[in-house]
């Protein structure tokens, strides 16, 4: 199984997409966090990310395709994954679809949640993520047990950048000038499976298992 999760910034993909690796037992492939990781690493490809995260903005596709098509191929062929956080753009999605054609695969499935702008800004802003294993939580849904301090590794919390109230504005107004372009990319070719963002996290959690059961 292979497939996408999409939604705006602050919709809970990746914690979506996190829930469902450890219940299917499946690769979760997030671009923010390879980028986050490489830039913690030194590496140029994070660093260069990283100046156009903090501010906001997608970082280039050329750069994107590369660390994608990097991990797809950094072990054997993957049979089952989910991809949180790309493809962001249709030329990203038809990179993807080439990178996929010389793996003989393809997806099977884009998941794609949908949330209010009023609720995005209020999720985002109260979002706070572990320094050390990325884990994320939010102020008032989603507290950890210990103020400042993450549940999974004891890590300090923090609030990234991009959580912050202009950067949120910026971001959204990419999403719906570039990303949203690609429900109908996907929605063509009748893979897309629109998501009730505006319920529980468990609530949310479960339409999709429902969804992924009839792939």
């Amino acid at each position: 199984m292979k497939f996408l999760i999409m939604g705006p910034p602050g919709a809970g993909k990746g914690s979506q997409a996190a829930r469902i690796k450890n219940h299917l037992d499946i690769t979760s492939i997030s671009t923010g966090q390879m980028f986050r990781d490489a830039y913690k690493a030194g590496d140029p490809i994070g660093i260069k990310a990283m100046t156009y995260i903090e501010d906001g903005n997608l970082v280039d596709d050329k750069t994107t395709n590369n660390i994608v098509w990097q991990r797809l191929t950094s072990d054997e062929q993957l049979e089952n994954f989910i991809l949180d956080g790309y493809p962001r753009t249709v030329n990203q999605a038809k990179a993807l679809d080439d990178m996929l054609d010389k793996l003989d695969t393809k997806l099977d499935g884009v998941l794609n949640i949908l949330i209010s702008e009023d609720v995005l800004f209020e999720r985002m802003e109260q979002r706070r993520v572990c320094k050390d294993c990325g884990a994320t939580y939010h102020l008032t849904f989603k507290p950890p047990i210990k103020e400042g301090v993450c549940d999974v590794c004891g890590g300090a919390l923090y609030q990234r950048q991009d959580d912050k109230h202009e950067s949120v504005k910026n971001r959204l107004e990419i999403y719906k000038n570039k990303t949203k372009p690609l429900l109908d990319y996907y929605d063509k070719k009748g893979i897309l499976y629109n998501i009730n963002g505006m319920q529980s996290f468990e609530n949310v959690h479960e339409d999709i298992m429902l969804v992924l059961e009839d792939l």
